[in-house]
């Protein structure tokens, strides 16, 4: 029945499309209003193909980002040149957008359980859990990287592959993993701002009038052949700017900053 089609995970379109607009009218004013959102290289979100793209970024909340990038997504799509302005774009969103987000997160409460019907992508994290890492590693859940091979096969896949909010923190190898095997076009994307911005879960707003930076960079070239996994996870670091050399030339007061707002954000809720 066309009116009642679903997706490969088996959500109702037009429920997740009405989500989708729902969302983006409640938040619209975070990203310009409240606060603005400088966005850089929206041309190239119009060449890529409609699958088969890994969006890898850096990451400063548990939902903001993910939903300043559908915001900035659609509205690229739409013909808006590094611009969000007029909210139209969302009424025909692109409807196979996927994000990878930890499974404890999603299930912690009814918001992140409709925020999962917009296109998450759960999993199991095998480092961390209940919000402290664990000294055994758990083993990887097979229908978590299946799933991920579902969502690049019908459309585009939002990761943060550091699977974390702090800063400078290493690359997980399991998304070297995906590219290596899946052989994605990957598209690194760096944000700044959020932090400052939003609480750690990026649903309250702390502060306005912070200028939040969205920068959306050429896809990297990978020779999925011959590169190995960790010169891929350094590819990747060296590509959402959160390789440790980054470190080198940012100024001692920086650096401070970056380690209070983490340690600050470990008492959110």
């Amino acid at each position: 029945m066309g009116f009642l089609r679903r997706n490969p995970f088996g959500h109702i379109l037009i429920i997740k499309k009405w989500l989708i607009r729902i969302f983006a009218v409640l938040t619209h004013r975070r990203y310009r209003g409240f606060n603005e959102l400088q966005i850089e290289g929206s041309e190239i979100i119009k060449s890529l193909p409609d699958t088969n793209v890994l969006f890898i970024s850096n990451h400063q909340t548990y939902f903001a980002d993910v939903v300043a990038m559908f915001h900035v997504f659609n509205a690229s799509l739409s013909g808006r040149q590094d611009s969000i302005k007029n909210l139209g774009y969302i009424w025909q969103p692109k409807m196979n957008i996927y994000y990878v987000a930890a499974k404890e997160t999603m299930e912690a409460g009814l918001l992140p359980r409709i925020l999962s019907y917009v296109g998450a992508i759960t999993v199991e994290r095998t480092w961390r859990a209940k919000g402290k890492d664990v000294t055994e590693k758990r083993e990887v859940n097979p229908n978590d990287t299946e799933n991920i091979k579902i969502a690049l096969a019908d459309g585009w896949v939002i990761t943060f592959p550091q699977g974390t909010t702090k800063s400078f923190k290493p690359v997980r190898k399991g998304t070297a993993h995906i590219i290596k095997q899946h052989r994605p076009i990957v598209v690194p994307i760096v944000i700044d701002g959020f932090r400052r911005s939003f609480d750690k879960k990026g649903l309250r707003m702390k502060k306005k009038g912070i200028l939040q930076s969205f920068i959306i960079k050429e896809p990297l070239v990978i020779d999925y052949e011959n590169e190995t996994i960790e010169e891929i996870v350094e590819k990747v670091e060296f590509a959402i700017e959160q390789h440790q050399s980054f470190l080198k030339v940012l100024s001692a007061e920086e650096i401070a900053e970056q380690e209070k707002l983490d340690k600050l954000r470990e008492w959110e809720y």
